[in-house]
């Protein structure tokens, strides 16, 4: 069996066709490049492999499954002790306290956003107008990146989160792009702080940090190309999923427009539900002989060097982890999902994405009264053979409210 699994649209996996892999205790398949592999779809077995020494990801030789070099992916790619050094250096601009300190800041340019929709009138891209320009943004006032840039900085993104969908060329000029970019950032940083006037954007304070675990200036320049790439891309695709889910289910959007103290659980639920890696997962390499416990996989030994790719979005469908694992239901608890990944490698980010996530839906909401599709749902373009799904656009249509 080929991995990563055959592109479809529609926002939420195949549950039969999931079922149909939990069968197998591990599923033999094959990675881009003829690598062998065994997929891991369970739940508990899902978290062994994402949380356990006995798996790392440094020992993964087959490169990554789309457009980004290994390099590049400074947290996600590493193992402890280097992985603790790095991600303790960024971890204190990534709590759930800072993400509410940010939250003002969000909902103003929500609002901002949508007063410029409401003004243009229907139809409007959704995903042009809001899903994209509002995390952007948020990530560029935290590096301190100039949000004029994004004109240049976007088709870079889009070319390294291929997984198949740009020609390679485009690919390695898109790399040497993104990193020449953030290398200049770092450059201009290091001259505004030899000249006593230092900014307050996060790339200067990791450039400033103090102490023996402080990163090196090629460390910063990755973080931040990774950070600007992974905060705006994962959660403008994700809040557009959310948005065509909301327009098929009239009633959830209803209920959580009468009752916006809902919408927390429900973003929860649609970060089980929403099929969103594109590539599937990250190949971990087995570095002790071990045996996965979950109930299916109970005696399946694994030995050293054997390849598994954990796959979450299968994981987040499984029944003995989820009752009805095949219902959407908004208001689930508990729901230990697993849509930010789990254990040390968990979504650095999540925290925030979590916040803008709330804002979006619950502006929206608000301000978008008979929010549906503006054309027929089979027309919509899905990123097919990308590291993330999603739409590339999201054609929207909605009841203007009467000018006061």
């Amino acid at each position: 069996m080929d991995f990563p699994l055959p592109h479809r649209p529609g926002v939420p996996l195949d549950g039969g066709h999931l079922r149909r892999l939990r069968e197998r205790p591990l599923t033999p398949v094959e990675l881009p490049g003829g690598h062998r592999a065994l997929l891991v779809t369970r739940h508990a077995d899902v978290r062994a492999v994402l949380a356990g020494d006995r798996f790392g990801r440094e020992a993964w030789a087959g490169g990554t499954l789309f457009a980004r070099d290994t390099a590049s992916l400074a947290l996600a790619a590493s193992d402890a002790p280097v992985h603790t050094r790095r991600r303790r250096a960024v971890q204190g601009r990534f709590t759930a306290r800072r993400a509410e300190t940010d939250r003002p800041r969000a909902e103003a340019l929500a609002e901002r956003l949508l007063d410029d929709l409401e003004a243009a009138g229907p139809p409007a891209d959704l995903v042009a107008r809001f899903a994209a320009p509002l995390p952007y943004a948020l990530v560029c006032d935290m590096l301190g990146v100039p949000a004029g840039d994004l004109g240049t900085l976007l088709p870079w993104v889009s070319a390294l989160m291929s997984a198949g969908h740009v020609p390679e060329t485009e690919v390695k000029a898109a790399r040497a792009g993104m990193y020449g970019y953030f290398s200049a950032q770092i450059a201009a940083r290091r001259a505004a702080i030899a000249a006593g006037d230092p900014g307050d954007d996060l790339l200067t304070a990791l450039l400033t940090a103090p102490g023996p675990g402080r990163l090196g200036d090629d460390e910063i320049t990755v973080f931040g190309l990774g950070l600007f790439m992974a905060g705006g891309e994962t959660t403008s695709n994700f809040l557009a999923a959310c948005v065509l889910e909301l327009i098929a289910r009239p009633e959830l959007a209803a209920s959580l427009r009468a009752d916006p103290s809902r919408i927390p659980a429900a973003v929860e639920e649609f970060l089980r539900w929403v099929w969103f890696g594109g590539t599937g997962g990250r190949p971990h390499v087995v570095l002790a002989g071990t045996v996965l416990a979950g109930t299916v996989l109970a005696g399946t030994e694994l030995r050293r060097g054997d390849v598994v790719v954990p796959l979450t979005d299968a994981a987040n469908r499984d029944p003995d982890a989820f009752a009805d694992a095949d219902a959407f239901r908004p208001e689930r608890s508990p729901n230990p999902h697993l849509g930010f990944g789990h254990g040390r490698h968990m979504c650095l980010g999540a925290p925030h994405a979590r916040m803008e996530l709330r804002v979006a839906i619950a502006t929206l909401l608000r301000r978008l009264d008979g929010l549906a599709l503006a054309i027929d749902p089979a027309r919509l373009r899905w990123r097919d053979r990308m590291f993330v799904r999603g739409v590339w656009e999201l054609p929207v249509t909605w009841r203007p409210r009467p000018r006061r």
